[in-house]
């Protein structure tokens, strides 16, 4: 069963250095303390890979020696005392699709895999013992919590911007929480919160006249800045409010990628070759 708490506490995010490697991640205990979900954003530090994957690389798709990727995940997992949890993890193709995993048992959690393998860049977990993790290098990392224990991880790039893939989790969510109507979703989703993680910020998202007209019309000519910069916090931020979330309740890690590609993965920084960084949330049950 999950534990229900009738009110999160406000978010935040703090780096901490966890298990017993000491990897530096960024997190919520007092989340955890509430309802029993452990979120993460991982960095760069603390893994066995090398060269531009060096060295927590999580990702399996970029050419990285892939016992390295599977080391690295086992040793993110262990610093969150989720080691013995299993862990799905989509691949992600800059789309709207989203996984819903409700059970931990062996059998779900491999038809839950194949789905999220299929193509897929959300997850919503309504079970325990079951792990989220996604991967990025400059695009958006979301997570939205519910004080149920339930949670949803997307990867939103400006495409899953525009897609509006974070508002979707929120909403498929409450209605996973019991909204029967739109009204019901938005007072569900007042309640939850959301953590964006390491990102491309406004200072370096540089994008063409054809997306930065998409931003402008979508989520208003606030997200938009000098010399076709656009912000996808803000955009976030338009699309989640109007799914009913608090913005009070948003919290950003406030760390550009492109601008710290030494603690974190950058794919403009880099040129294309790196590694990627992790967005993690489960909930551990005995």
């Amino acid at each position: 069963m999950h534990t229900v708490c009738e009110t999160l506490p406000a978010p935040t995010l703090d780096a901490r250095p966890c298990g017993a490697r000491r990897i530096s991640m960024l997190t919520d205990d007092a989340l955890l303390q509430a309802c029993g979900v452990r979120i993460a954003f991982t960095g760069r530090d603390g893994g066995a890979s090398q060269g531009p994957f060096a060295s927590l690389n999580l990702g399996a798709h970029v050419q990285d020696n892939l016992d390295h990727v599977m080391e690295n995940r086992r040793l993110a997992m262990q610093a969150l005392d989720g080691e013995d949890v299993p862990v799905v993890v989509p691949n992600q193709v800059h789309g709207t699709e989203i996984v819903c995993i409700g059970s931990c048992d062996a059998a779900s959690v491999v038809a839950a895999q194949q789905r999220a393998q299929a193509a897929a860049d959300a997850l919503v977990v309504t079970a325990s013992n079951v792990a989220a993790m996604l991967c990025f290098a400059d695009c958006t990392p979301v997570i939205a919590v519910s004080p149920t224990g339930r949670f949803a991880v997307a990867h939103a790039g400006w495409r899953g911007v525009v897609g509006k893939i974070a508002a979707s989790c929120v909403e498929r969510l409450a209605r996973e929480d019991g909204a029967k109507t739109p009204y019901q979703q938005r007072e569900f989703a007042a309640g939850y919160n959301i953590y964006v993680g390491p990102h491309i910020h406004d200072c370096c998202f540089e994008v063409g006249a054809e997306v930065e007209q998409r931003f402008a019309e979508l989520f208003g000519p606030g997200c938009v800045r000098p010399s076709r910069h656009v912000s996808m916090l803000d955009a976030l931020r338009v699309q989640l409010a109007a799914a009913g979330v608090d913005p009070a309740r948003i919290c950003d890690a406030g760390i550009c990628t492109q601008c710290h590609p030494q603690q974190y993965f950058s794919y403009r920084a880099s040129g294309g070759t790196c590694g990627r960084h992790g967005a993690i949330a489960f909930r551990k049950e005995a």
